[in-house]
């Protein structure tokens, strides 16, 4: 009998960090969906794996920062891949956005409201996709190891360290961190895991290549394919709230910092006093 293909779901997947992964994902034999704003690169790997009579690749265009977008997509990836997704990875995302205008940009007296898309694409669309992801695989049975899914988030240096010329950039990255760190100690009696990659600066459509030619001179470019490795280690790997630092050599594991006796106690008794929010209808 021939095994069930693992299957993913994967928004931003037409483009950058989202297709290479796309990509290691079909030379692995996976079944994908693809949620993002523009396929041009979705219909350029489903023309490459796709065969009359076997579809690995499907898409479907999706603003991530639109709930019902993002709804509609998953529902089309669940019919696609025949009802269950292994796995789960949040990569849509943009860069900084000038966010507040100067005194003299606007009327005098009047307030602008800020351009927070930066935050509604990087964290309000992340939590989107992890909400879909978590309650469908809350329905699923658990897999031959063990999972009933598992959840790669997309964070950045930018989410543990600060860079004050992205500051919405950054928190949105913080919150990724925060979620990972968070979520991914609560699900994993559940079966699920929840880990995040945090690259430096990898060539993506986020800058321009004049860009991305200056860091690879200074030597900190980050290989793309080192930041899929360690997506593919979160797959293969059994643990959970970690953080994959990704560097110009490959990456490291972040160690969570250590915290002082007080602060310690702290986390733990709010952590106790706040778990009935998530399992009272339990």
């Amino acid at each position: 009998m021939t095994p069930r293909p693992r299957t993913a779901f994967i928004t931003g997947g037409s483009s950058g960090l989202g297709y290479a992964l796309a990509q290691r994902l079909l030379s692995q034999n996976y079944h994908i969906f693809i949620a993002d704003i523009s396929l041009d690169g979705a219909k350029e790997l489903a023309t490459t794996h796709n065969t009359p009579s076997v579809s690995k690749v499907h898409y479907a265009g999706a603003d991530v920062s639109s709930w019902d977008s993002q709804l509609s997509a998953f529902k089309q990836a669940l019919q696609a891949l025949k009802g269950r997704i292994d796995y789960v990875f949040p990569i849509a995302g943009i860069g900084e956005r000038r966010w507040l205008p100067f005194a003299e940009e606007s009327a005098e007296g009047d307030f602008v409201k800020p351009n927070l898309q930066t935050l509604e694409v990087d964290l309000t669309g992340v939590l989107y996709t992890v909400a879909l992801a978590v309650q469908q695989f809350r329905r699923q049975e658990k897999d031959e190891r063990g999972w009933k899914g598992k959840l790669g988030l997309v964070a950045s240096i930018c989410g543990f360290s600060p860079v004050p010329a992205v500051p919405v950039y950054s928190a949105a990255k913080y919150g990724v961190v925060g979620l990972t760190r968070t979520y991914g100690k609560m699900l994993p009696t559940e079966g699920i895991t929840v880990n995040a990659v945090c690259p430096g600066i990898a060539r993506t459509s986020i800058n321009t290549e004049a860009f991305y030619k200056s860091v690879e001179k200074d030597g900190i470019l980050v290989s793309i394919d080192g930041v899929v490795d360690s997506f593919m280690d979160m797959i293969e790997g059994s643990g959970s709230a970690e953080l994959y630092v990704c560097g110009p050599e490959g990456y490291v594991k972040k160690e969570e910092e250590k915290y002082d006796a007080w602060l310690q106690k702290s986390i733990d008794v709010l952590d106790e006093g706040h778990r009935w929010i998530h399992y009272s209808g339990l």
